[in-house]
């Protein structure tokens, strides 16, 4: 295989996995949303987490800006959304 053809199913394992990784998410939201509780959530893990997805932000966008990296940059913006929504969620029902 081709140089050209092992980056696409790189970036297609890429947009797979960052997919599964993001959408892991939701079923704490939905709890979050169904039972308007976050007691037994730590605030500060995720607010960990949130910080590490943006320092990654920042890498994807600059690999974006040298011509590389979109399928990293869709995939993390997804997460980090979904992280601030879910930190939003713990500060909203604290």
């Amino acid at each position: 295989m081709d140089r050209g053809g092992m980056t696409l199913i790189y970036a297609w394992l890429q947009i797979i996995g960052g997919l599964i990784l993001s959408l892991g998410w939701i079923p704490q939201i939905i709890q979050i949303l169904r039972t308007k509780s976050v007691k037994d959530l730590n605030v500060k893990s995720y607010l960990l987490v949130l910080l590490g997805i943006s320092l990654m932000e920042t890498y994807a966008v600059h690999l974006v800006l040298t011509g590389v990296g979109i399928a990293f940059f869709i995939t993390n913006t997804l997460s980090l959304l979904i992280i601030l929504w879910l930190v939003i969620l713990i500060f909203l029902y604290r």
